[in-house]
């Protein structure tokens, strides 16, 4: 014989006796006797020359079956590991086939930018929604990618080559973005590995980057696009101005606070009389640029004053007093000084009045030669200077403090300056109508409902888009001057030969000079959902995933992204960007302030993957997570998601513990087995349809929170609980095995939200073979359910509780078996009819009889479960008055529930618009109540 048929005959010879032991011995003298006979064997079999390198130790086999599973779950040993694993099966990749497309594109994050609250939100939403597409078969695509964050990277990279001693005026634009480009290949990749620590199943092979070739140049064909069809312009407007980043700014990025401010009261004397007229402004630095005084026609105060001039002080220019609608009767003095070049509305009256435009800012925020004063100075110390300067000349009446709006710019935070610029506009009433209606007439839905007025009212009052940035950093705007003529043209070779075919063919490439801004940021990220599949480029990959089935981002970008992008897809594709939008809620702190590096209330995402597991935040930030409202986070929420982690881990090992045997000969366990696998299907068919609706509706919080009541309260808490044998005891082979089933369905309903721990226990609930894996495990559909069943077993599980409710009050042992008599009724009959419910009462109550009476026992408390009364016998005086007492709280409640049923009922709106089944539902909760009322009233009588 060789030693492969050794190894057989061992084996067999070790079943034969394992066999044997099982039916004969304890489970731990099993254990002992298998040790002891697998070392002999392997010791036999060395001793036919075999390496011992070549020899399994069978003891620490078998060691390593039963202590595998430690106590504790540990994220650590198993988030890398899957994920891992995935990769390398590909799960996440996608390429076009007969399959549905499902398909996702991630709000890309700024490529300055680390993993925050926001993006762990927004993320675990989109993660949830893509797994579970992927589980219904579908071809999910989700592509990530970043932005270039024109302002935010500029900034950046301008501090680092100052650290360095480098300024960027003195490098040139090509060395700054050789710089640049470096910057982005170093740092611009953290936020996507963050992400996949978090589990994100993205198709990581088709990373975008919006500055990339292919996204480049889809950008300036839009703009050229535009241009030829006269929806871009350039024009001289008034803007927002960061003196800091020196750029224009959209209003969206312009943030407004309420700040504390001064009113200065200056006194403007009249030309050739003595008086004066006093003017309020919070900028006074500014009043160099003045070119009227402006008054209401309607104020009776300042009527005098009509047709006169005043002079400026400081300066000594003589303006003209002008009357305007626009001025305010009731704040201030009512007077107003007009500054046409630093304030928008000042301007628009310049324009009715025709009066001067004097810009006295430098791009920097510095006062300019015009100023004639403070030149160099910059504003705001230019205003403390101005100040006493007035209060030197006698031309400073007061100082009045005031709370008042501020604008801020987003990314710097500096103080934005209104200013008149040349700069590049989108038309944006010309692209606006097909986005509009097609959110009010909602081939495009918006969850939640409300956020469609909110975008109505921006698109009905919309501005032109201002898509010009003063940096280098970002989309070069493809125009090209020469003197005043401008040529708008993919490549400097096109611009070129528009040049010639208009000037003649003396103009050469050197004579062309082109423009120096870039675009707008939000230029690029508005043709995400195109240009993330080369749809301006080779439309074969745009046919089949556009549109994008869903668009999960804040609301906070409802104009900035989400209008522009529906905008782009009228405009190019003739077609919807996407088939919904599911707009998050802001993370707040418990006192409900918005989470931000500069308040300090934002934890680091990192530290609470490492302190919770990915699985457990992902949980804690989707469970606080009410559809389209605020989350106000706490760490408790992840705690709890780690809890939920352990709490399925310690299911895993109680079953892994379990003695199986062919056949229970207990009959009774039979039948409380029975009973709570076809309670616990048809529970989780209800489940299942509950799930399914609240994905199809973004109530991903609530269908998050209906899982884990299922799992933890009824899965962990009473079917295991229904099931796990009698100390001692083994289980049926059956049993397990559908226990088995039942708990990788769940993990399965589970994973979406938490796919990590999901997969790990699927794992090793059993031996699964190559690519069985949850992550491609298949939705469950469900099935049909009983609800009055599932409300019987429910009446059941309540009487259990109050079994074990009175065996608390009344200081019993858990380990006595108890007396319990039901009263004799027709209901109670019908109930008990179903003898797996007698069974199961016995064994998770611990009784030692339950039976019917006619009559009230003695030595007993009672209690009331759906409409039956039971009695425990108990041997010890009752004491009546807590009794009496114990009955009266419960009949109060009973009656507040009646209550409220019976309001439901008595709207005849809610009778005649819910449907049938639910109103029914209404009067038999109706009857229940009334029943059990009747019960308790005389329970408390016969007291």
């Amino acid at each position: 014989m060789d030693k492969v048929g050794l190894e057989d005959l061992a084996g067999q010879y070790l079943l034969c006796l394992q066999d044997l032991a099982s039916k004969y011995l304890p489970i731990s003298t099993t254990k002992y006797l298998n040790l002891r006979l697998l070392k002999k064997i392997a010791n036999w079999i060395n001793g036919f020359g075999r390496k011992k390198s070549e020899i399994v130790n069978p003891k620490s086999e078998i060691l390593k079956k039963d202590m595998s599973i430690s106590k504790h779950y540990n994220p650590q040993d198993s988030e890398a590991k899957w994920y891992q694993h995935w990769l390398d099966k590909r799960y996440f990749n996608s390429t076009p086939d007969e399959r549905e497309a499902y398909s996702i594109v991630i709000p890309p994050p700024n490529v300055t930018g680390v993993l925050h609250m926001g993006h762990m939100l927004n993320n675990t939403i989109q993660d949830s929604l893509a797994r579970r597409a992927r589980m219904l078969g579908k071809n999910v695509c989700w592509v990530p990618g970043t932005d270039h964050a024109s302002i935010a990277t500029e900034a950046k990279v301008v501090k680092l080559l100052r650290e360095q001693g480098i300024k960027k005026s003195d490098i040139g634009r090509e060395e700054f973005m050789k710089h640049a480009w470096a910057w982005k290949k170093k740092y611009g990749g953290r936020i996507l590995e963050q992400l996949k620590e978090l589990g994100a199943s993205c198709d990581w092979e088709r990373t975008r980057f919006t500055m990339e070739p292919k996204l480049y140049d889809a950008v300036i064909k839009v703009f050229v696009d535009l241009y030829k069809k006269g929806k871009i312009y350039r024009g001289l407007r008034m803007v927002n101005w960061d003196s800091e980043a020196k750029t224009v700014l959209s209003n969206e990025e312009v943030l407004h606070f309420e700040e504390n401010a001064n009113l200065y009261h200056i006194k403007y004397k009249i030309e050739g009389e003595d008086g004066h007229v006093t003017i309020a402004t919070q900028r006074p630095e500014t009043i160099m640029a003045d070119t009227a005084v402006a008054i209401n026609p309607k104020d009776e105060r300042h009527q005098h004053l009509i047709g006169k001039r005043v002079i400026i002080p400081l300066i000594n220019r003589s303006v003209p007093i002008i009357t305007d609608d626009y001025v305010a009767l009731d704040f201030g003095t009512g007077a107003l000084k007009v500054t046409p070049a630093h304030d928008q509305n000042d301007y628009d009256i310049g324009q009715r009045h025709g009066l001067e435009v004097i810009d006295i800012l430098n791009d920097d925020g510095s006062l300019n030669e015009k100023a004639q004063i403070l030149v160099g100075q910059d504003r705001f110390e230019a205003r403390k200077n101005i100040k006493k300067l007035l209060e030197e000349g006698g031309h400073l009446e007061k100082i009045e403090p005031y709370r008042t709006k501020i604008g801020r710019s987003e990314r710097t935070n500096s103080v934005v300056e209104p200013k008149l610029s040349l700069q590049w506009f989108v038309d944006m009433q010309s692209i606006t109508e097909p986005a509009l209606k097609a959110v009010i007439e909602e081939e495009i839905e918006f969850f939640p409902k409300h956020f469609v007025n909110t975008y109505r009212y921006w698109m009905e009052n919309i501005r032109d888009w201002c898509i010009s940035r003063q940096l280098w950093w970002g989309q070069r705007i493809p125009a090209w001057y020469y003197g005043e003529e401008v040529f708008v043209a993919e490549t400097a070779e096109e611009a070129l030969a528009q040049a010639k075919a208009k000037l003649g063919d003396t103009i050469t490439l050197a004579d062309l000079k082109q423009e120096e801004d870039v675009l707008d940021t939000w230029f690029s990220s508005w043709l995400w959902p195109m240009s993330v599949f080369d749809g301006f480029e080779n439309e074969e990959e745009l046919n089949y995933y556009y549109p994008t089935n869903v668009l999960v981002t804040g609301f906070d970008i409802i104009f900035f992204w989400v209008a522009r992008m529906i905008m782009a897809g009228y405009e190019w594709k003739q077609e919807k960007p996407f088939h919904h939008v599911y707009f998050t809620g802001m993370v707040r702190d418990e006192k409900g302030r918005k989470m931000s590096k500069s308040l300090g209330n934002s934890p680091d995402t990192r530290e609470l993957m490492d302190k919770y597991g990915a699985d457990g935040v992902r949980f804690g930030i989707l469970y606080a997570s009410p559809a389209g409202g605020d989350l106000l986070y706490k760490d408790d929420y992840c705690e709890q998601g780690s809890k939920f982690c352990n709490k399925m881990w310690q299911a895993l090992r109680l079953l892994k513990s379990l003695e199986i045997v062919e056949e229970n000969p207990n009959t009774a366990s039979k039948k409380v087995n029975d009973l709570a696998i076809t309670w616990f299907e048809q529970r989780m068919n209800q489940a299942i349809a509950e799930i399914n609706d609240l994905f199809e509706n973004y109530k991903l919080s609530e269908a998050l929170k209906a899982l884990y009541n299922l799992i933890w309260n009824e899965f962990c808490s009473w079917y295991l609980e229904m099931v796990k044998p009698v100390y001692g005891e083994p289980i049926d082979r059956a049993t397990y095995e559908k226990t088995i089933d039942i708990f990788s369905q769940l993990m399965t309903l589970l994973h979406p939200f938490m796919p990590f721990v999901t997969e790990e226990i699927w794992h090793l609930l059993k031996e699964r073979q190559e690519g069985d894996d949850c992550v491609i495990s298949k939705w469950l559909e469900g099935g049909d359910f009983d609800e009055n069943y599932l409300k019987t077993i429910g009446i059941a599980q309540d009487t259990i509780s109050k079994i074990r409710l009175t065996r608390n009050k009344n200081g019993l042992s858990p380990k006595e078996a108890l007396e319990v008599f039901v009263q004799d009724s027709e209901s109670s009959r019908a109930l008990f009819a179903d003898t797996g419910i007698k069974a199961l009462l016995m064994k998770l109550g611990n009784l030692a009889s339950l039976d019917f009476t006619k009559e009230e026992i003695e030595s007993s408390t009672s209690f009331v479960s759906g409409t039956e009364k039971y009695f425990v016998k108990i041997e010890k005086q009752i004491d009546v008055e807590a009794e009496r007492k114990r009955l009266a709280d419960e009949l109060e409640r009973a009656k507040n529930f009646l209550i409220g049923v019976n309001k439901k009922l008595s709207n005849e709106r809610f009778v005649n618009n819910a449907p049938p089944a639910v109103v029914e539902k209404e009067r038999q909760k109706q009857a229940d109540g009334e029943a059990r009322l009747k019960i308790l009233e005389e329970s408390l009588a016969k007291l």
